[in-house]
């Protein structure tokens, strides 16, 4: 879909949509409609109980000279908040993305919008159109998106400026969703690889190890989850500065990439192992946040690594019980092969720490069940070891609507992970699971690295669609990202 900004109303065919304040009275004119129209859109809106409540509609035709014209009336609330305008963005491209309409005209002439607020609408309503229609070869017609292209009209000279940081952060998450929604059998460590090889063409230095270099470097934890798997592991590395070299310790965001997640020999139940293509969500995330920062030049020193591996049983798969000895040394008693993605964390954590001296590092992680027991889908999980960088990440996911909700660290928890025969064991007692699970990556942070630990299982998919996403892949984390680094790191 084209989003563009324009001063006046296109010739030709188009819906309409006009903005309405929560508590407002209903204006006396209103830009592409004649008296009778705007007598008919107040008639429409009492008949429908409309308030001007942030992304609600009225809908209503209206005539355009000889012709007939589809009106929505759309809430942007009662106070100048960018995420109601967003609200506002995602639920007129719901509305009319198979309608029908070709061309939506929103018209803001009037409303005195702030430059930021219009393209907040802009990019809910490009979020919230995006589809995953792939592999759909037999939908009806009635079923196929028709929006074209959404013009903003009236928004003010700043608009287009501000529309173009919000462009790269649903480029961004675009990438992020395609690579979560699609199935196994095409993202793989390989592939996942491949999909992001485009981010070289927008400035991002590339790294990729394969599982003979990992090898050398010794991340027995991460390539033990890879055994059992005919798709060979992968780390990928994926470097923005655009400081120019100013700044010299980049701030590391880490991912888990578990393409697919049998759970190995401690193997899953059958019903919803499906849902498993999307264990890579979190390399997913931090790939589309590189994107995002590249797209945008951002004035930051940011590097992403996605460890890629599948988890499959196989007669070569590692066995509950067996002992691993991961790049930083620590020896790891695997007692479930289900806990996978801490093993290829902690390797992919070091690796990080000795290539690139981070002072900062975020990890991202569709990590535990138990996360999803604790916060459902309303929030990922945060885990850290500086308060500071805690409340800059909890901030930064309230600007971005990715929220996060801490959870503690403490000696008490970190002993349930202690092994009779190892440095550890992968996973700790029934209990407070998603917690030993942060304690167990926290033991691979070096001493004076800041560390956060982002547990985002319930949100990464969606059952059921949201304001700015289809029932699906919601792309969560590269807004989180990209605010985070926008606002602590750039100039």
């Amino acid at each position: 879909m084209q989003i563009r900004f324009a001063d006046s109303q296109p010739d030709g065919a188009f819906a309409l949509a006009l903005p309405m304040r929560k508590g407002a009275d209903f204006p006396t004119a209103l830009p592409g409609l004649d008296a009778t129209g705007v007598a008919l859109a107040r008639a429409a809106a009492r008949a429908a109980q409309f308030e001007g409540e942030a992304g609600a509609l009225v809908e209503l035709v209206a005539l355009a000279g000889d012709d007939a014209r589809r009106v929505l009336l759309f809430g942007v609330g009662d106070k100048d908040d960018g995420a109601d305008w967003e609200r506002a963005g995602g639920a007129l491209a719901a509305k009319l993305l198979v309608s029908g309409e070709i061309r939506l005209v929103v018209d803001l002439t009037g409303s005195v919008p702030r430059a930021e607020d219009a393209a907040r609408l802009a990019l809910g309503a490009l979020l919230r159109s995006w589809r995953h229609d792939v592999y759909r070869t037999r939908l009806p017609e009635k079923s196929k998106p028709t929006l074209e292209e959404i013009v903003v009209v009236g928004a003010g000279d700043g608009a287009a400026a501000a529309w173009a940081p919000q462009e790269a952060v649903a480029e961004g998450v675009m990438l992020t969703r395609s690579l979560v929604a699609e199935p196994a059998n095409i993202i793989y460590p390989e592939s996942f690889v491949e999909r992001c090889r485009h981010l070289a063409d927008l400035g991002v230095e590339i790294e990729v190890l394969d599982a003979e270099a990992m090898e050398k470097l010794g991340m027995g934890a991460l390539l033990g989850v890879s055994l059992g798997s005919a798709r060979p592991p992968r780390l990928l590395a994926l470097r923005w500065d655009g400081t120019g070299g100013r700044q010299k310790s980049p701030v590391a965001l880490v991912g888990k990439g578990v393409t697919f997640d049998t759970g190995g020999i401690s193997i899953k139940p059958a019903q919803g192992m499906e849902d498993m293509k999307w264990d890579m969500g979190g390399a997913g995330a931090v790939a589309g946040a590189m994107k995002t920062l590249a797209l945008r030049k951002a004035d930051a020193h940011v590097v992403g690594v996605c460890g890629l591996v599948e988890n499959m049983p196989d007669g070569k798969a590692q066995r509950p019980g067996d002992v691993v000895t991961s790049m930083s040394g620590q020896t790891i008693e695997v007692i479930n092969t289900d806990a996978e993605g801490r093993l290829v964390l902690c390797d992919a954590l070091t690796w990080v720490q000795r290539k690139y001296e981070p002072g900062v590092i975020v990890d991202l992680a569709t990590l535990t069940g138990a996360m999803i027991i604790s916060l459902g889908n309303e929030h990922g999980g945060l885990f850290s070891n500086d308060d500071t960088l805690a409340d800059q990440l909890l901030a930064a996911g309230r600007a971005a609507g990715d929220p996060l909700w801490r959870f503690p660290l403490s000696d008490a928890y970190n002993k349930l992970i202690d092994s009779p025969i190892a440095d550890m064991k992968n996973v700790g007692p029934r209990g407070a699971g998603s917690i030993t699970a942060a304690q167990f990556l926290q033991r691979f942070v070096e001493d004076g690295v800041k560390w956060a630990h982002l547990d985002i299982a319930g949100m990464v998919w969606a059952d059921k669609p949201g304001a700015t996403w289809e029932k699906g892949a919601t792309g969560y984390g590269v807004r989180l990202l990209d605010r985070f680094i926008a606002d602590n790191f750039e100039g």
